[in-house]
């Protein structure tokens, strides 16, 4: 008899975070295959009696490729086990989620998704950054800074998004910010535009750079920002206070 696997979005970094339904599956896993993502914190409370598969992604090095991934999670559930593909944030955000449901629905297996809370959301949050403001964004657009170099053309707008006059929400675009900026500055976006980069979520270590998309890439590597990190950009940066108390770090590790 096959088991079951879950997909679960483990939030933007610590246990306090993590949703009461993804503890009680990471809880009861035979098997769990984890990202790099979820942070200390929370690998470390790993059940002692899973094995543990580390599938981390860390600038282009793999640990596993993702089709061994899927495949593994597959493999396992036919042995009758309960399988947990452990990811940071939400799953089906740029996590690859949508690709390895596709995968164990193909192979007859039951699944189960187990929603995380967003680091696009949760990480502008913590430092008291709000997404949307009456006084400065209606609406949201959460994007790749890193689309898959296999694509016949760019699924990315950048006529559209310089015009538009809401919050744009970069995931995974340190590496291509100074193309970012650059797209959006040729396509109309003012190069007074605020733009804050924060560094490694709700962890200890936490960093926030600021400035315009003017300057932005260039402060980023004077700073020496590395992923992962998320990028705000538009008015509602303005409310950044570096002097203001954030909310605290939940990951001690």
């Amino acid at each position: 008899m096959n088991g079951k696997v879950y997909l679960v979005g483990s939030g933007p970094g610590g246990i306090g975070l993590v949703a009461q339904r993804a503890r009680e599956v990471i809880d009861g896993a035979d098997v769990i295959l984890f990202d790099q993502l979820p942070g200390y914190e929370i690998l470390s409370s790993l059940p002692s009696h899973a094995e543990l598969v580390d599938c981390g992604k860390f600038g282009g090095r793999h640990t596993l490729e993702q089709d061994e991934i899927e495949q593994m999670m597959v493999d396992h559930a036919k042995q009758g086990k309960i399988v947990v593909r452990l990811k940071g944030g939400d799953p089906f955000l740029f996590g690859r989620g949508g690709e390895e449901l596709e995968a164990v629905r193909a192979a007859g297996i039951k699944v189960e998704m187990v929603p995380g809370i967003s680091s696009a959301l949760a990480v502008p949050a913590s430092v008291g950054i709000p997404l949307t403001h009456r006084k400065y964004a209606s609406q949201v657009t959460i994007l790749t800074g890193h689309e898959d170099p296999a694509k016949p053309a760019p699924a990315l707008d950048w006529k559209l998004l310089a015009q538009s006059r809401g919050t744009i929400v970069i995931l995974m675009g340190v590496a291509n910010l100074p193309k970012i900026a650059d797209a959006l500055i040729a396509n109309g976006k003012s190069k007074k535009t605020p733009v804050a980069i924060i560094e490694r979520g709700l962890r200890k270590d936490r960093r926030v750079t600021a400035g315009t998309l003017a300057t932005i890439a260039r402060k980023a590597k004077n700073a020496g920002v590395i992923p992962p990190a998320v990028i705000v950009i538009g008015d509602v940066v303005k409310l950044y206070n570096p002097d203001a108390p954030d909310l605290i770090p939940v990951d001690e590790g």
